[in-house]
């Protein structure tokens, strides 16, 4: 079975290869030629499905901090090297969180186990762990609408239910794991849960930090699988014994740990102080791999940087490849590097993200001054081979974010990401979950958008000047 399902991915890539590059190699003229050559080496010599497999099996979770985050930082780093790439590392200080025992039970006449994990960040609870009763809210505003003394001395439970639209959904409900502590702990609750954040019912428990509010007391906080949600749900509202909880986290917090964001430059032959910056987070979850969050975005930087130069293209400017560290928990990476970059970065000519999982490209969204989208649809005409022309506003992932005061435009790939949150912080992101030949079209897409603004003869016009925003929640 496991070979019959390798060759007919292997002729799937095939395929796709001969008909990507086919169609852009029979127009052979300006950009569409060099678009060629990328999408050909990307699909038939490609190497970000092996890198992956790599990050993935072998070194496996990358949580900032942790043995396998430094094995990735070394690992990458010394691949980039051998690809011929100017590759530095340069230091980040980065939290250290460490997850411990996690047990959840129902109590009472009828105990049950519930799928649970602590979210990122949170404070354990005693030995002993916490017992009390359940209050369910639908998300941040049911709690509010609650009287303190409903709350005091209770677990909250905020089971708003992720809706429709990957991205669009997430951001509608991963406010209550991000802030619901906090907004619990106001109130006198003596631990949070949440409804996993996700897309798919399997009892999956879906992590992700939390933050806590300053001056505000710090309680355990915890996420739970959807189905335990709902029981627990239906338990609180069919008029019996109300259900009561014993969570026991043993999770904990380390002084912060050093640790390296990765840069490699593909050296530009007339403006090489000019730069086009593509990157991606290198640490993840500890549950699963993070295949597709972000060890697919990873993989995608690393091989476009040894495709452009496998294909012999020599951009007009530098294109340079970012792994950033600690996205997922604190961001260091990311500030840290609009820190030490603050003098270079108005030479910056675009900064694309790639934070969205290995599926299909459908396109980039981005955050530019005047007439810059149209400018980008003109450009992504290019890519029409590889079905990534569709340009819409927003661009700027998380760790690309530090650098908008500085007006560097900002990019992020677009995916067919409709399953992502089925996977997204879970146990379950694993390698079995990318497309072999769906991430090779992504590479293909990233190294090629990268060619093509580095080879632009005059720069993307810049965003009008605005403060550094919270990161928005829609990748971590």
């Amino acid at each position: 079975m496991r070979d019959r399902r390798r060759g007919r991915r292997t002729a799937s890539l095939a395929a796709a290869a001969a008909i990507l590059a086919g169609g852009a190699a029979a127009r052979e003229t300006g950009h569409e030629e060099a678009v060629a050559r990328i999408v050909a080496e990307a699909t038939t010599r490609g190497r970000s499905w092996a890198l992956l497999q790599h990050l993935t099996d072998r070194i496996g979770p990358r949580l900032s901090g942790s043995a396998g985050a430094e094995e990735a930082v070394r690992w990458t780093a010394e691949r980039l090297r051998a690809d011929g790439l100017d590759t530095r590392l340069e230091p980040v200080l980065v939290p250290r969180w460490v997850r411990g025992e996690e047990t959840a039970e129902l109590t009472g006449a009828l105990p049950r186990r519930l799928v649970v994990t602590a979210l990122g960040g949170s404070v354990p609870t005693p030995p002993d762990g916490i017992a009390a009763e359940v209050v369910v809210v639908d998300g941040l505003e049911g709690l509010r609408a609650l009287a303190g003394e409903r709350v005091k001395g209770r677990i909250v439970l905020f089971n708003r239910a992720m809706g429709a639209g990957a991205f669009s959904g997430y951001r509608q409900v991963v406010d209550q794991r991000s802030r619901g502590a906090s907004e619990a702990a106001r109130r006198g609750a003596v631990a949070s849960i949440v409804r996993s954040v996700g897309t798919l019912s399997a009892r999956l428990v879906h992590t992700g930090a939390v933050t806590y509010e300053e001056g505000v007391p710090q309680i355990p906080a915890a996420a739970i699988a959807a189905e335990d949600a709902d029981l627990i749900a239906r338990l609180a509202a069919d008029g019996g014994s109300p259900p009561t909880v014993r969570l026991r986290l043993g999770c904990r917090t380390l002084p912060d740990a050093p640790s390296h964001n990765v840069v490699a430059d593909l050296r530009g032959r007339e403006r090489p102080d000019e730069v086009v910056l593509i990157g991606a987070h290198l640490d993840s979850w500890d549950l699963g791999t993070g295949a597709h969050d972000d060890g697919a975005g990873v993989v995608m930087v690393m091989d476009a940087l040894r495709i452009l130069k496998a294909a012999g293209l020599v951009p007009r400017r530098t294109v340079r490849g970012v792994l950033f560290m600690n996205e997922e928990n604190g961001l260091r990476g990311g500030k840290a590097y609009a820190a030490d970059h603050a003098a270079e970065l108005p030479r910056h000519v675009a900064a694309i993200e790639s934070d969205s999982g290995g599926f299909a490209p459908e396109g980039f969204s981005a955050n530019v001054g005047a007439e810059g989208l149209e400018t980008l649809r003109a450009v992504a005409a290019a890519l029409a081979p590889l079905g990534a022309t569709r340009i819409t506003v927003g661009g700027g992932g998380a760790d690309i974010a530090a650098m908008r005061p500085a007006r560097v435009p900002l990019m992020s790939l677009v995916v067919a990401g409709e399953r992502y949150f089925d996977w997204h912080h879970t146990p379950a992101d694993t390698l079995d979950k990318v497309d072999r030949a769906e991430l090779a079209r992504s590479t293909a897409a990233m190294a090629a958008m990268a060619w093509l603004l580095a080879e632009m003869p005059e720069t993307l016009p810049r965003p009008v000047p605005s403060p550094s925003p919270s990161p928005s929640p829609a990748t971590r």
